[in-house]
């Protein structure tokens, strides 16, 4: 394997930080692909306190990437957002470590930073070529999900593989590491439309997934941090009446399922009254918290939250 050559300083825009929680068996992989790429870059691996070998993975990879290793699991978000504390680039790229880009991802993604653009989404495919994600756009009741028409622009990068403006990031409130995972990507996204930035998409910048390495999708888990995170996403950034329909729906769903005394254990995940208690509750022992947040979000809003909603989510 050939390994990205030295480059002066200043020549280097950007640094990829590769959050990676028990990778062992990936996170080689996608630092082969990084090392191959075409324009200079910084690594910086962010290890989740893993305890299956990926220290050891990381310790002797040829690249030898930068690493910080977090005392606990903080999840995607928290790895990002420990990640971004530390970069000195003007750019940053969001890469999980079961990703693998090919050689002109960054470079294609550079490129497309425009003046007026402070993130843009990769194309995420899976080994056969069928794509995952172009990038996240919004349902009218307020889900994110990922495009996968190529002529479709997207409201949010997906944070699997993208490139951001550090600047513009930290300006917004950063990353929200609270999130853990899931909905970190279309928050930041919100954040950044209401500043009045630009969300773009390089098609050709095209990334390998493996979807759902270290997180098991439909999974209680996964259902919990999902629909938490999306409540959490509205109440920081989207307008007032959106915020609080959602929620209301949110809890008269969860209420009309107790009372039927349905036996949940046989329900979708997302239906069962245990899970959805335990949103609820992880929303409102954040509730102070994120209404403090959604006041600063006001100080650098440029463009009015119901403009947002009514351009990326028709209503």
């Amino acid at each position: 394997m050939s390994i990205l050559r030295r480059v002066p300083t200043a020549a280097v825009r950007t640094t990829v930080i590769v959050v990676t929680w028990r990778g062992v068996d990936v996170v080689g992989a996608c630092l082969d692909a990084l090392a191959q790429q075409r324009r200079a870059h910084r690594v910086l691996v962010v290890d989740n306190a893993s305890e299956d070998g990926t220290d050891m993975v990381l310790a002797t990879h040829p690249s030898a990437p930068r690493i910080v290793r977090l005392a606990h699991n903080t999840g995607f978000a928290g790895g990002i957002a420990a990640g971004v504390a530390r970069v000195r680039t003007p750019y940053v790229a969001w890469l999980n470590d079961d990703a693998r880009p090919d050689p002109g991802w960054l470079a294609t993604l550079e490129d497309e930073l425009t003046a007026d653009t402070a993130a843009v989404a990769s194309r995420l495919q899976h080994d056969d070529g069928t794509v995952q994600s172009f990038g996240v756009a919004l349902t009218p009741d307020a889900h994110g999900y990922d495009i996968v028409r190529e002529n479709q622009s997207p409201f949010a990068f997906c944070g699997g593989a993208a490139l951001l403006r550090v600047a513009a990031l930290r300006a917004v409130g950063g990353v929200p590491a609270g999130f853990f995972c899931y909905y970190e990507d279309t928050d930041t996204a919100w954040r950044l439309r209401l500043a009045g930035w630009r969300i773009g998409s390089a098609p050709n910048a095209i990334v390998y997934h493996r979807h759902g390495t270290s997180s098991v999708l439909g999974s209680n888990s996964f259902h919990r941090w999902n629909e938490r995170n999306r409540l959490l996403m509205l109440l920081r950034c989207a307008p007032a009446r959106v915020a609080t329909a959602q929620c209301a729906r949110f809890a008269a769903l969860t209420l009309a399922l107790a009372i039927r005394r349905r036996r949940t254990t046989d329900a979708p995940p997302n239906h069962r009254v245990g899970i959805r208690l335990r949103v609820v509750v992880g929303v409102l022992i954040r509730w102070p918290g994120t209404l403090l947040f959604r006041h600063r979000v006001r100080g650098i809003t440029r463009v009015e939250r119901g403009t947002v909603w009514q351009l990326w989510a028709g209503r």
